[in-house]
């Protein structure tokens, strides 16, 4: 399941950039509770993060009481998959 929080439009080469965080051992709690979607404990979460919310996300993440397992880049080619789908 691939989230995606509200981004703002930007024309700077840094704000442009996303990241995908798999994120795992979120808990439902209420925080969570307000999210478009569920969480589950047993499975990993990927959240797209822009650059510029890098940091706030994580610590986010920690706070809901989760652990980033990956970070990678957004490619181009997951763009384009996305936009078909």
């Amino acid at each position: 399941m691939l989230v995606q929080p509200r981004m703002k439009a930007s024309t700077s080469t840094s704000d442009s950039r996303v990241f995908i965080y798999e994120v795992e051992g979120l808990k439902q709690n209420e925080q969570t509770e307000n999210n478009k979607y569920q969480v589950r404990n047993s499975s990993t979460v990927l959240i797209q993060v822009p650059y510029s919310r890098m940091n706030d996300e994580m610590r986010r993440i920690t706070r809901l009481g989760g652990k980033i397992v990956n970070i990678r880049p957004l490619s181009e080619s997951e763009t384009a998959a996305e936009s078909e789908n």
